[in-house]
Formats: C-alpha cells, structure tokens, sequence
C-alpha cells in the first residue's frame, strides 16, 4: 500500500514539475490545482447550502447599484480578455486575429514575448472564472433561489478547474480558441444583464434574451468542431487536451440546449396549451348556454328578448298606471 502511494505521489509530482509549462509554475494559483478545487467546492457549498440557510430568515438584499458596477466591470474585462486573445499586441495579425492557424496551432513555450503575453492572458482569463461567481452569489443574497439552476452551479463550479489545467500545460495555441469565443459572448452576456440592472425602463429593449442561450450553443459547436478536427489530422498539439476541450464543449452544449427547451420551448408549448385549453372550454360554456336555451323554449319558458313585459308604477295622484314594454326588438 506505500509502495503504491509512493508511486502516485512521484506520477503527480513529475506531471507538475516535468510535464507542465515551467513558465507559469511560480505563478498564482498554478504549483497545485488543489487550492482550486477547494475555492471550487466552496462556491457549490455556499450557493447551494450555506447561503441559502444564512438567508432564509433575512430580507433580499438591494444590490441594484452593485450589480450595475459589477456588470460593467464584466463587459470591460471580457473585452480586454477578448482582445488579448484576437491581438495581444498593436498588430493584428499577433494572435486570432491572424498569426494563429484555425486548422493547427500548436503551444509556444518559449520566452518569445508573443507567447508569454498569450500565457499571461491564459492565466487573467482562468482568473475571470472566479469573478464569475459573483452571478450566483448576488442570486442567493437576493434570495433568487429559482435561478441558481443545475446548469448554472456547474458550468461555473467546473470552469475554474478546467481552465487550471489549460493554463497549467496548454497556456496558449490552439486551447485558446475557446476562450476567444467565450469572452467574445460574455461581452454579449453581461451587456444584457447590465442593461436588465438599469431597471423597468430598458426591460421593453431586452426581448433578445433567449438569443443569449442560443449563442451559448454555437459557441459550444463551433469549440467542438475546432477541438476534433485534431483527431483527423497531424498537429503537434495534446490529444488528451482535445478530448479535455471537446468533451467539455460537447457537455455544456447538451445542459444549455436542455436548459433552452425547458426555459423557452417548453413554456411556449405549455402558453399554447393553456390558451387553447381555455378557448375549449370558453365554446363548451357557450354550447351549453345554447343547449339549454333551447330546452327551456321547447319547453315553454318566457324570456325577456322573446315576449313583452309589464311594469307598472305610482303617479303624484296615486293612479297606478301600466306600461307594457316591446323587448322582442332588443339586441342580445
């Protein structure tokens, strides 16, 4: 049993020291995946259990103004992350957006500074992952439990540890394009949510959020596509990170399409049925009204639109008079 211990410890060991990118392993956050993990499992604990019982018998916070500077905050991280990732220096041509192969771009590990501005993007970006965690925590001081979803708790419980292990081995090439995309959505993403903090006003310009899950998807397609295409051809990049991306994109690309139908299929489906449920029984009310009309002036009852009435009333000199009214001309 030590023995196998043993063995274990020196596997781990010479994956960290020997197998790694030595560029980043003095880094923050970077010798050990464990404190990750452990802020990881934290943040599923909080929002899930400790949260929620910390809250139950206190009012929702007013984080109105907060989640405006936050959001704001959000939409210019990831769009200086984005650009980074497009063209980390004053040339376009420096990263995605022209010197990177969509078909192969293999990791840099040299100190070119090219490469070690990529690095040090891959790192600001698994940093953002954690800032992330704030869309869950403003939920559960709000005491919006209903939007603290599956989907919600484990695509941003898993994201930090996922993009550990990019930065850790990968920071850079071909890995990168996943970050390109998501960065370029959540400028999209925290654009909509800050506008939605602004209030009542702006919620008439805000009928594109479904667009925002759709968006998701594609992001998750294209991933996948650009992951395995690595299968099929030569490219000095690591397979077991292909399938690490791919595996990854193809996960969240089923929990968000899940979410999609359940939060907009689902309820158009039950909207429709609901409609067409009341107009059913809106005609049956009015069937049976004339079914029962019918019967009763088969058998000879008097209505007010069929026959004249009498009424009848008092004048100042006590003489009853009675007047008979026509109401066989009277519209129904």
């Amino acid at each position: 049993m030590a023995q196998l211990v043993r063995t274990l410890y020196d596997g781990y060991r010479d994956l960290m020291d020997n197998k790694s990118d030595p560029r980043v392993n003095n880094w923050a956050m970077m010798s050990s995946p464990f404190p990750t993990l452990a802020i990881c499992l934290s943040y599923v604990y909080f929002v899930k259990v400790l949260g929620p019982k910390l809250m139950e018998n206190r009012k929702p916070f007013d984080l109105r103004r907060v989640m405006i500077f936050y959001n704001l905050f959000q939409v210019i991280f990831s769009a200086w992350l984005f650009t980074e990732a497009l063209c980390p220096t004053q040339s376009l041509l420096s990263g995605w957006g022209g010197y990177y192969s969509l078909r192969c771009q293999p990791v840099d590990y040299s100190n070119h500074p090219l490469a070690v501005r990529m690095a040090h993007g891959c790192w600001w970006y698994y940093f953002s992952k954690f800032t992330e965690f704030m869309d869950t925590i403003f939920f559960v001081l709000r005491k919006k439990s209903d939007h603290i979803s599956t989907l919600h708790v484990i695509h941003h419980g898993c994201m930090p540890m996922s993009v550990w292990f990019g930065v850790k081995f990968t920071p850079g090439g071909h890995s990168t394009f996943f970050g390109l995309l998501n960065t370029f959505v959540h400028i999209v993403m925290y654009s909509y949510y800050l506008l939605s903090a602004l209030g009542p006003k702006v919620q008439p310009y805000l009928w594109w959020k479904k667009y925002l899950t759709s968006l998701q998807m594609v992001q998750f397609i294209l991933v996948m596509i650009h992951a395995f295409q690595l299968l099929f051809i030569e490219c000095n990049y690591p397979k077991a990170f292909v399938w690490w991306i791919g595996m990854h994109a193809t996960m969240f690309y089923f929990l968000f399409r899940d979410f999609y139908y359940a939060a907009y299929e689902k309820r158009k489906s039950s909207s429709l049925k609901k409609r067409e449920e009341a107009r059913r029984r809106n005609n049956e009310k009015q069937q049976q009204a004339e079914s029962e009309r019918k019967d009763a002036k088969e058998n000879g009852a008097i209505y007010a639109d069929q026959y004249k009435m009498a009424t009848g009333y008092i004048s100042d000199n006590g003489l009853r008079n009675r007047v008979f009214i026509d109401n066989t001309g009277f519209q129904k």
